[in-house]
């Protein structure tokens, strides 16, 4: 994990369950005798991302509908200090903080996760899109909730599906950074495959025609979409050249290596001045970020002197 993950220990039960103390009936002995949740168990994980996020970043107040995604808070803040390495590249070595750096999150999630982490580790300020009128009423009404993001974070409505930007950035509205957790499956049918496979391997569902539950949650455009995470890419990729002034670096989580060739000669074709991944891991878990930007060196030293502190 990233070095200033603070997630990067294994979790510290007995303080986490001071903190928040419902977490505690989800607490159990992993094989090896050290206390653990069950994974498997929705409302458990549900219960230790409160914990993490009441701890860590002082969010007291943390919810997400019955079957929204509920994603693992390691992962999450590891994507956000890489990217704020990718904007310290362009500033010294020096990472911008405070609400000079405005970041956008495409697809925000009812769980608004991403927004959290950043405003609370280097007081950022986002703007999160969403197509999902539920979950934008959901990460509305958390935000409203928590003082601490009072001001940070700004909650936009996508209206037209096949738009990532078009609707979401205003006239002459620039942002530092874009990030993105994309659609994964290419259709429902496809994720519920997932779905399935992932159940057999943490043994809460032994069939092929187990209904398929996901302890992490997920809607259907949390979790799919046409042409799956290669063909969202590629539709971000497209839509990111006319932002290419507005926009110092977009970037976006990838699961699939395939997804990362084509990624790589689609912005050589629209003209992208560097691309660069960025590796993640956690235990046995790899993914990358890839990023890029029309910028050059000079150009994007230029955007740093004159809009971060």
């Amino acid at each position: 994990m990233h070095p200033r993950n603070p997630h990067a220990a294994r979790y510290d039960f007995a303080q986490l369950t001071d903190t928040s103390p419902e977490l505690a009936a989800f607490v159990i002995p992993n094989p090896t005798g050290d206390d653990s949740i069950d994974f498997a168990n929705p409302a458990a994980v549900k219960a230790l991302n409160r914990a993490l996020l009441k701890q860590f970043y002082g969010v007291a107040h943390w919810d997400v509908p019955a079957g929204y995604l509920c994603p693992p808070i390691p992962g999450r803040a590891d994507y956000i200090h890489n990217v704020a390495d990718l904007l310290a590249a362009d500033h010294g070595g020096v990472v911008p903080r405070d609400k000079s750096v405005h970041v956008l999150d495409v697809g925000v999630g009812a769980n608004c996760v991403y927004p959290i982490i950043g405003t609370q580790a280097y007081g950022w300020r986002f703007v999160g899109s969403e197509i999902d009128g539920v979950a934008l009423k959901a990460a509305r009404s958390m935000v409203a909730a928590n003082p601490s993001l009072a001001g940070r974070i700004d909650l936009r409505l996508q209206t037209h599906t096949d738009y990532i930007f078009e609707g979401i950035v205003k006239p002459r509205e620039e942002f530092d950074v874009v990030i993105c957790n994309p659609p994964f499956h290419t259709s429902a049918a496809d994720a519920a495959a997932g779905s399935r496979k992932k159940g057999r391997n943490l043994g809460y569902a032994k069939t092929k025609s187990a209904e398929p539950l996901l302890n992490f949650g997920g809607q259907n455009t949390e979790l799919w979409c046409e042409g799956g995470e290669e063909g969202f890419l590629k539709r971000m990729i497209t839509q990111s050249v006319p932002l290419s002034a507005r926009v110092l670096w977009f970037s976006s989580l990838i699961s699939k290596k395939e997804t990362l060739r084509s990624a790589h000669y689609l912005l050589g074709q629209d003209g992208a001045t560097e691309v660069k991944v960025l590796d993640m891991s956690q235990g046995q878990k790899v993914s990358r970020v890839v990023a890029w930007t029309f910028q050059d060196e000079a150009q994007r030293h230029t955007w740093a002197e004159r809009r971060w502190k």
